[in-house]
């Protein structure tokens, strides 16, 4: 049994435009000998994205040969919802995002995550709709070490499919996978300490932190987003609050990993 088959119907293979979405891309690709009409890759930018992260996307897409449809939150006149886009008219700002908290007159948090439902699931969701899909199968990319994160789909039209999680394949075996990748064709994702949404909340304090010594002017709209809104993303810490204690403290803080919270909420899988 190949867990990377595609399912009977239409299938969404939701690309987050990190390692593990890749490589699952990667293997459905593989699996499938490509994709027929009734597959799509779908990713949406939230324009928080790092410009690395939309490299990788467009990288994929030009190296495996296949279609990435880029979509994004727009809260337009045609009352749409969604803006098609593609790599080189991405919002790189947060325009989605900053205009989802302006419209909401309200921040995300680690409870009420609804940055992953509007900015990611219901651009996507009106794109397919756009072209006349009624239901789908969703491929999404969450590994068998991250079981805990696997939910339901909370529409009926929608039934979720893991397929790395049903292949058993650990955050080894796609870090293995870019490593040789990245040996003989130069490809993978160009992140380091960071991840895809450049100040997210659900990172860790440790992992902010670090975007704060080395990316404070992408660190900066997340300060800006606080003071427009009079509110925090996280109630115990205001990214103001965090961007100051690094700047006085300097990289010794770092040096100690029991130092700054490493514990983290994970990031979206939407």
């Amino acid at each position: 049994m190949n867990h990377y088959t595609l399912p009977d119907g239409n299938v969404l293979i939701s690309f987050s435009g990190g390692r593990t979405s890749g490589y699952m891309l990667h293997e459905i690709l593989k699996a499938n000998d490509g994709l027929p009409d009734r597959a799509k890759v779908v990713f949406a930018n939230t324009g928080r994205e790092m410009p690395e992260t939309l490299d990788f996307v467009q990288a994929c897409s030009d190296r495996w040969n296949v279609s990435i449809t880029w979509v994004e939150y727009f809260d337009g006149n045609n009352g749409s919802g969604f803006a098609e886009v593609s790599r080189k008219s991405a919002a790189m700002d947060g325009q989605p995002f900053e205009q989802m908290i302006v419209r909401d007159k309200r921040l995300p948090d680690v409870v009420r995550r609804f940055c992953t439902r509007k900015l990611k699931i219901l651009p996507t969701v009106k794109y397919l709709k756009s072209i006349g899909w009624t239901k789908w199968h969703n491929a999404v990319g969450i590994r068998a070490d991250e079981a805990r994160r696997i939910k339901p789909a909370p529409v009926k039209y929608i039934t979720q499919w893991f397929p790395l999680n049903n292949a058993q394949i650990r955050k080894p075996d796609v870090a293995e996978f870019w490593l040789k990748q990245n040996t003989a064709f130069g490809h993978d994702l160009r992140l380091t300490t960071t991840s895809n949404c450049d100040g997210c909340f659900l990172k860790s304090e440790a992992n902010r932190a670090a975007m704060w010594r080395s990316h404070p002017d992408r660190m900066q709209w997340w300060v800006d987003m606080e003071k427009k809104v009079g509110s925090q993303f996280i109630d115990s810490q205001g990214y103001a609050q965090l961007g100051d204690f690094v700047q006085r403290q300097f990289d010794w803080i770092f040096d100690d990993e029991a130092f700054l919270c490493q514990a983290s909420d994970g990031e979206c899988t939407g």
